[in-house]
């Protein structure tokens, strides 16, 4: 499958799956990840971070997102 066809959704999975970040549910515009962070899917390729329930930062580059969430 051509990269341009896949949905913000895949796209997001396929980072969280290059780092190895562990998705524990789906829910919606949610995904839930392990460490206490979510992931609330805006529009386009936004993408808003919580930890622990509370916003950490909108990304637009899903590298910076889940480099984010390794480091902590």
């Amino acid at each position: 499958m051509d990269p341009s066809e896949l949905s913000p959704r895949q796209h997001l999975r396929l980072a969280l799956d290059y780092y190895q970040i562990k998705i524990l549910r789906e829910e919606e515009k949610f995904l839930f990840l392990e460490k206490d962070y979510s992931v609330e899917l805006e529009k386009g390729f936004l993408f808003k971070l919580y930890w622990k329930g509370t916003v950490v930062a909108p990304f637009n580059q899903l590298d910076e997102l889940c480099q984010h969430i390794k480091q902590s």
